[in-house]
């Protein structure tokens, strides 16, 4: 097929403003170890709407394609493109791919955490004013750069089921495996009911906690989270005391032996360290904003809390992701997490309604219009 010089893509030129599109050029040479991918899915994540609303801003970032969540069908690829694994990428291929990374820097290269990578580079961090311009999802196309991760998808890994993989999905278990994963029996609460925290309490569930509680809103997300296994949830409504209060109620007056943050909430991190049981673990995962309401720190030492920070993922977490979802396709129905398809011009919309905690994951598919 001829190989296309633009794309259209839906751009974000002023933070809560409607999606602009617009024609983008597309590199006339594929580099080697590049691709360029035609987009099939895209889901959109908390980190989309974040920007979209203006929380998570930088100078100089707009204009900008949002989208770091998707999946394509390859449509050139330059000399010796493979993936991750070592496969060679060829048309007609359908893959995914995690950020880029530099392989250089002390975080690729003493370290060896891509996610401690100074270079690293997410699709949506690229101006669509630049080359190679279309890096992100909500695009026809996409130039996948020759830094990035990629993988080829196994067929039965739904395109929204992959999709959720490049980062919510692997943003999850990267968590569970920076707190040293979940003891057979023990109590798990997770902090959050949106695509993250629902995730969250699947995996711990599937992974042997003899309990597990989802902390957040609205109600109509709880129930999302009781479907795919938790044992109890508990509503925000009441505030950081009542919450608390319920959680030390549900776990025998003991607390949770692991506490996940996947909300992000200003009061968080207080209520992480107030529902943790002695000896227990509290992980850091979705608190990404500049500030939140202070932790006492003699109540880390009186409980001999580990507190551990996890920072969304690397090419590994997204390998484990996909075969998450192959080894574990039938236990949930994952398909609930996700509203049905739309297309590029409805993406403002849809962004929208995610802001509003309308829905849980959106997802857009250039391909409708």
């Amino acid at each position: 097929m001829t190989i296309p010089l633009s794309t259209r893509a839906a751009v974000l030129t002023a933070h809560g403003a409607p999606l602009d599109l617009q024609e983008l050029p597309l590199p006339e040479a594929i580099e080697p170890g590049a691709a360029l991918v035609r987009i099939t899915c895209s889901t959109l994540c908390g980190t989309d709407i974040e920007i979209w609303e203006g929380r998570m801003s930088f100078p100089g970032m707009l204009p900008m394609v949002l989208g770091h969540e998707m999946v394509g069908e390859v449509v050139a690829a330059g000399e010796g493109t493979r993936d991750a694994v070592g496969r060679e990428i060829q048309v007609g291929d359908r893959i995914g791919w995690s950020e880029s990374t530099c392989g250089e820097c002390f975080g690729c290269t003493v370290l060896r955490q891509p996610v401690a990578c100074s270079r690293r580079g997410y699709g949506f961090l690229q101006r669509s004013d630049v080359p190679p311009f279309a890096t992100a999802g909500l695009a026809e196309y996409a130039y996948v750069v020759p830094g990035a991760a990629k993988l080829l998808l196994p067929d039965e890994v739904k395109d929204t089921w992959a999709s959720m993989a490049g980062c919510a999905a692997k943003t999850v278990l990267r968590a569970f495996e920076r707190a040293g994963g979940v003891q057979p029996g023990s109590r798990v609460v997770v902090q959050g009911s949106g695509a993250l925290g629902i995730f969250a309490t699947a995996v711990a569930h599937l992974s042997g906690a003899g309990q597990v509680i989802t902390v957040g809103a609205p109600a109509a997300r709880l129930a999302v989270a009781e479907r795919f296994g938790a044992d109890a949830v508990v509503d925000i409504a009441g505030g950081s005391e009542a919450t608390v209060a319920r959680v030390l109620e549900l776990t025998d007056g003991r607390g949770a032996d692991l506490v996940l943050d996947f909300a992000g909430a200003p009061s968080v991190g207080p209520e992480a360290i107030g529902m943790a049981a002695q000896r227990g673990t509290v992980v850091i995962v979705g608190s990404t904003g500049p500030a939140g309401e202070p932790i006492t720190l003699s109540a880390i030492m009186g409980k001999e809390l580990t507190v551990v920070g996890s920072l969304n993922g690397d090419i590994a977490d997204y390998y484990r992701a996909i075969e998450f979802f192959r080894a574990f396709a039938g236990r949930f129905a994952w398909d609930d997490l996700f509203s049905e398809p739309c297309g590029l011009a409805e993406a403002s919309e849809r962004i929208a309604a995610m802001s509003k905690l309308g829905e849980i994951k959106a997802v857009i598919d250039p391909r409708l219009n």
